[in-house]
């Protein structure tokens, strides 16, 4: 298994990962949007690979945490595994190495909205906690936060998703 950040040779594989995964092309067409913003962070499109192929990718962006400020923070959406590799362990280490990518950039918060029983095991915890808002009507247990390193408590507010995040 090799974990290394996306190159552009990789976005078909990516793409076929991803719709797999998830059983349509919307979460493929959504990496495909942010690439083209100025949301994407390359180092922080990350793969994973078994006998050279492409089996798994994680994408971590910039949204916007609006209080008194707008600052920018990172969203981890969408993780995906080829359904014959899930349950393995990728999905764990390609959060694992995203965070730690994040950490390394001095980055201070990622948001996701996901399963409550997934997240938690890597400290992502309900942002209520942290007095951060989702922009969604979801229960407060699927909408988490995970402090990096350079996390403050300034860090609070209402997320905001750029328009790549609800564009057709």
């Amino acid at each position: 298994m090799n974990i290394r950040p996306e190159t552009e040779s990789d976005h078909a594989a990516i793409a076929d990962v991803v719709t797999e995964a998830f059983g349509q092309a919307n979460e493929a067409q959504l990496i495909d949007r942010i690439r083209h913003s100025d949301r994407y962070v390359p180092s922080l499109s990350i793969v994973v690979e078994r006998d050279g192929a492409v089996v798994g990718h994680i994408l971590f962006s910039y949204v916007d945490l609006v209080s008194e400020e707008t600052r920018r923070i990172l969203a981890l959406a969408p993780v995906a595994v080829q359904p014959v590799f899930q349950n393995q362990g990728m999905g764990g280490e390609l959060v694992e190495a995203g965070l730690a990518i994040a950490d390394s950039m001095e980055e201070a918060l990622v948001v996701v909205l996901g399963h409550p029983q997934f997240y938690p095991r890597f400290g992502f915890e309900p942002s209520v906690h942290y007095a951060i808002k989702s922009p969604f009507p979801v229960p407060e247990n699927v909408f988490m936060v995970k402090p990096l390193k350079h996390f403050h408590s300034k860090y609070r507010g209402n997320v905001v998703y750029p328009p790549a995040f609800s564009e057709a």
